[in-house]
């Protein structure tokens, strides 16, 4: 069995007088690879912030690797957890490879250069993650689909072997969430890499990832594998919507879409 890399116990938290998660818990193994699903407001975006330590304040515990979350200097967590946020639109003043360089800041003393090695790293990840050919090209002048690979590239430069992801591939066309999704899956069954992934795309939780967490209310409604999910009373109490449920062709698995009541 795979070792505890995150356990989440209780853990509650509140934002003034409305209270944001209710007693979550979860464990997450290695290379363990977790979709987080669920409404607008379910408090998702909320959870990865607090595995970060973005947001803090809560009640409960959170352990990582052994250790509370509240232990580790921020360097020492940065080469353990790397986070890649949602897609916002903000003009970033670099260059593709300064961008991913700035990865390795918790390898980094201040006023310190990059060393070999750590060019030998980021030119690596260029390679791996397809964005090696525009390396020079500045951050503005990217697609969102160049620039979501990017993200991920100064992620993976941090060396932290868990991964988490706010909606990878929101806003995307086909494409690029097609080449998004590969990459994660490479990274999730070649690497190694543990994955947390918040998403909306229900359909590619269910075929790409091994287990599913599902919020509401900032409460805790299944965890389980995707199997486990695609059960049509479950998912309309999870969304108070109705789905209209098909056989994915190659899979053996359902895939859903939307559909509206009483049709």
């Amino acid at each position: 069995m795979n070792e505890t890399v995150l356990e989440i116990e209780n853990y509650s938290l509140y934002g003034g007088r409305k209270q944001i998660l209710k007693d979550v818990s979860l464990t997450v193994r290695r290379s363990d690879y977790l979709s987080i699903i669920g409404p607008n407001g379910a408090g998702k975006t909320t959870l990865l912030r607090c595995l970060t330590r973005i947001l803090t304040g809560g009640k409960g515990r959170i352990t990582l690797c052994g250790r509370k979350l509240e232990s580790y200097g921020q360097k020492e967590l940065a080469r353990l957890v790397s986070y890649v946020p949602q897609l916002d639109g903000r003009i970033l003043p670099f260059t593709v490879e300064e961008f991913v360089s700035m990865g390795r800041y918790p390898y980094l003393s201040p006023f310190s250069s990059l060393t070999d090695e750590d060019k030998t790293i980021v030119r690596r990840i260029l390679e791996m993650t397809s964005t090696a050919r525009f390396a020079d090209h500045r951050m503005v002048t990217l697609s969102g689909g160049e620039r979501q690979k990017v993200f991920i590239a100064a992620a993976l430069a941090q060396g932290a072997d868990i991964l988490l992801l706010d909606e990878p591939t929101s806003f995307l066309d086909y494409k690029h969430q097609v080449e998004i999704t590969g990459l994660l899956e490479t990274l999730n069954r070649a690497d190694g890499k543990t994955i947390l992934a918040v998403t909306h795309d229900i359909n590619n939780a269910v075929l790409s990832c091994n287990r599913i967490l599902a919020l509401k209310d900032g409460a805790v409604v299944f965890q389980g594998t995707a199997g486990e999910l695609m059960r049509k009373d479950l998912l309309e109490s999870i969304y108070d919507t109705a789905f209209l449920f098909i056989d994915h062709p190659q899979e053996g698995l359902p895939i859903i879409r939307p559909q509206e009541r009483g049709l």
